[in-house]
């Protein structure tokens, strides 16, 4: 797995559009989320559907057509710097085959920012355009706004990238020891499992370090979860993996025991909880960039900054 272009960064007097190609957005949060990133000085453009709600299934942000349709518009024009995603739920996966990959790869390279649900455009974006992207939080969750630690750490990788080529605590537990250096893949744990067999199914992680996090899935079902990307050979001759956080995944012991059961065994460095997915002041972590993991003192070290 190679490298992939960055965006430069954001300067003040961008203009950034936000979009929820996902499940449905809150209003106030949203106000509150533009108006952080309105102080930070960008010129905020919010996607004409982000507020809608499907008319029959009311987990999604408005329909299919219309959320791929504010994905297609705001990446497309010219004048967008950047693309942050609203928030996840569930609803990346039924726009993908929606949208003009062709014309997005055309328009590229611009920053591409979400998490969770959104961890399926970051898969599409690997297969289909050459260019990194951004595992953040999200414009339009509490994790954004409600959190000044994620969000400095957000608008220091927006602005200022060199500041936030370290990633972790520094406080490392390692499940294995060891230090990795590859290109960085993966995200929500199981949105990568989703993509398996799919058009845009994640490549397989060869000489790569691995990211995974997930929220609200038992032991039991992370175990299937990982047993599944085991099973397709997505590890094999992965180079590291970086875990992040497990909330609401159950005992915290429970989760590690797991973990170190089903992936000891490949051999390399496996780092515990870098901070990174659903948890306070995480951390915004770019995928498709070359990184150092050093898994004994749990921190990534980015080879060049996030953004260009």
């Amino acid at each position: 797995m190679r490298a992939r272009q960055r965006a430069r960064r954001l300067r003040p007097g961008d203009r950034v559009a936000v979009v929820a190609p996902a499940g449905p957005v809150p209003e106030k949060v949203l106000d509150d989320g533009v108006g952080l990133l309105r102080s930070w000085g960008l010129d905020v453009v919010v996607g004409e559907h982000v507020l809608d709600r499907h008319p029959r299934f009311d987990y999604l942000a408005g329909t299919d057509a219309d959320r791929a349709a504010d994905f297609q518009e705001a990446w497309c024009d010219p004048e967008i710097a950047a693309v942050l995603c609203a928030r996840g739920g569930y609803g990346c996966l039924r726009v993908l085959d929606l949208l003009d990959w062709s014309a997005i790869a055309a328009a590229a390279p611009k920053v591409f920012a979400g998490s969770s649900d959104v961890t399926a455009l970051h898969d599409a974006f690997a297969t289909y355009v050459d260019q990194s992207t951004l595992f953040t939080p999200m414009i339009g969750s509490v994790a954004f706004t409600e959190d000044v630690r994620a969000a400095e750490l957000l608008r220091d990788t927006l602005f200022e990238p060199e500041k936030t080529t370290v990633i972790g605590s520094g406080l490392g537990d390692p499940i294995v020891g060891g230090t990795a250096r590859g290109v960085l893949t993966g995200g929500n744990l199981s949105l990568i499992v989703s993509a398996l067999g799919a058009p845009e199914s994640p490549p397989p992680a060869k000489g790569a370090i691995a990211l995974l996090e997930d929220v609200t899935e038992d032991v039991y079902r992370i175990d299937r979860l990982v047993t599944q990307l085991l099973r397709s050979g997505w590890f094999e001759g992965v180079a590291g993996v970086a875990l992040g956080s497990w909330t609401d995944c159950g005992e915290s012991a429970a989760v590690r025991a797991l973990l170190e059961d089903r992936l000891s065994d490949l051999g390399v460095p496996v780092a515990w909880e870098l901070g990174f997915g659903h948890c306070a002041a995480q951390f915004s972590v770019p995928l498709g960039v070359v990184a150092e993991l050093d898994a004994d003192t749990g921190v990534l070290r980015l080879a060049e900054p996030a953004l260009a």
